[in-house]
């Protein structure tokens, strides 16, 4: 293995030493990274109106899977492992008392939802998306009905994803039933949404399992002083200053390090609000009484930088992490240049997929929060970088694609986690400080045809 480089780790020292958690702190849900549940993020009745004469004809999105259950009991086993040696020892803290049957709860609510499996508040969450998008655009749906236009549901094939697109779509359903029998079944693609795994991302998986620099940047974060303290800070939560030591001391290595139990603590509480429909009476698990503001803000900051590393913006010579969503950006082009041409008889396409799929099209397209790639001399930090994995791809993350036309014209209009966004920097809008742009304006940005021909 390579050896740090003096530079990276005086970078390091410099950008994270004291100001992470604090910046990470600010917003609360920060903290759960990815796994942050999902809310729309503008008010319906703030969008912009259509330049006159402009209707709307089609819309096309990708949407993250709702919330769901952990995807395993690794955690749970993990730290309730560490829990139970300290009760027999009597090395439980006041509180720590009733974190193992909490934990123990949680894991049986996941083990009945399944684990990975959409949660109720994820099927909900879905639900109450799809019904407004039907409330947003209820003369593109109209025209659907009356046309006998079909709604395309796609997904990565995964449960979580097939069940967002079932949900999405019954949805739709209940909000107008004219639009029932036009609603297909939710097919799978995986190329197109679970690239990520599929042949087109086979030079990605090469690099998040053999490329050094990545390795040696993650670690070089990872593996620092802050991330012990933090991790002495949660585990005091529930054991005795002096189970605490043994723990770091390593007596317990066969269940884990300290590290791992405090992450295990920090993912139990991430993945808790995701559940909230199957707490004690709807009213949530209570797991942040576990885990300081600051030392989640710390753990959540960890999660991101994998994340940002792995699927995001990334380095800033690289285009690897990115690069396959490539697949999915054509597919939201193709379906719009269709409508144009007159080819496709869809009213709606509707991808449901992943944050492996979200994260690096968001980076793709250069959406707000994903512009902005590290350099080796300075890494990733929350002081320096905009990305969020909270802002850029929670839990039910969308983007979404309306197309309008007033006789030849068409017009695109995109909206990110339901706010109307600006395309990339070069992309021109109709008119300044418009939200919607010309079709052909945006094949042009996007490099889709020669500008001069």
């Amino acid at each position: 293995m390579k050896r740090v480089t003096p530079a990276l780790t005086l970078g390091l020292c410099a950008l994270l030493a004291g100001s992470v958690p604090a910046q990470a702190g600010e917003r609360t849900t920060d903290s759960y990274g990815t796994k942050a549940v999902y809310e729309a993020r503008q008010d319906a009745r703030t969008y912009q109106r259509a330049p006159r004469g402009f209707v709307p004809v089609f819309t096309e999105n990708v949407s993250r899977h709702g919330a769901r259950s952990a995807t395993d009991s690794e955690d749970g086993d993990l730290i309730l492992a560490l829990w139970d040696k300290a009760e027999s020892e009597g090395e439980l803290t006041r509180k720590g008392r009733g974190f193992g049957p909490r934990v123990r709860a949680l894991l049986d609510a996941m083990a009945k939802v399944g684990y990975g499996s959409l949660s109720g508040r994820g099927k909900r969450e879905i639900q109450e998306t799809a019904v407004r998008a039907e409330q947003r655009l209820p003369g593109l749906f109209d025209r659907i009905a009356a046309d006998s236009e079909r709604i395309d549901v796609v997904s990565s094939g995964q449960g979580r994803a097939v069940d967002s697109g079932n949900a999405y779509g019954a949805a739709l359903a209940a909000a107008d039933p004219d639009l029932a029998p036009l609603i297909g079944p939710t097919r799978t693609d995986k190329d197109l949404l679970y690239f990520h795994k599929a042949a087109g991302g086979a030079a990605y998986r090469d690099y998040i399992a053999n490329d050094q620099r990545l390795a040696t940047t993650l670690k070089s974060i990872t593996d620092q002083p802050a991330t012990h303290r933090a991790a002495r800070s949660v585990l005091r939560e529930i054991f005795t200053d002096d189970f605490v030591r043994r723990v770091t001391d390593g007596e317990f290595s066969s269940i884990g390090s300290d590290v791992d139990a405090a992450e295990a603590v920090y993912n139990l509480y991430a993945i808790a609000p995701a559940m909230s429909d199957e707490s004690p009476g709807g009213k949530g698990w209570d797991m942040q009484g576990y885990i300081s503001r600051r030392d989640a803000a710390w753990f959540g900051y960890l999660g991101d930088t994998e994340d940002f590393y792995e699927k995001g913006p990334g380095f800033a010579d690289s285009d690897i992490t990115y690069k396959m969503a490539d697949v999915l950006l054509d597919d939201f082009f193709r379906q719009a240049e269709a409508k144009r041409a007159g080819t496709s008889t869809l009213g709606a396409e509707l991808r449901f997929t992943h944050a492996e799929e979200i994260i690096p099209l968001a980076a793709l397209m250069g959406l707000p929060g994903s512009t902005e790639p590290a350099t080796p001399d300075q890494p990733y930090t929350y002081a320096d970088n905009p990305w969020r994995g909270a802002s850029v791809a929670p839990l039910g993350a969308n983007i979404q694609w309306d197309v309008f036309r007033k006789g030849d014209a068409y017009l695109v209009r995109m909206l990110y986690n339901e706010k109307e966004t600006a395309f990339k920097a070069g992309c021109r809008p109709v008119s300044k400080g418009s939200t919607f742009y010309d079709l052909n304006e945006l094949e042009r940005c996007f490099g889709r045809v020669n500008p001069a021909s």
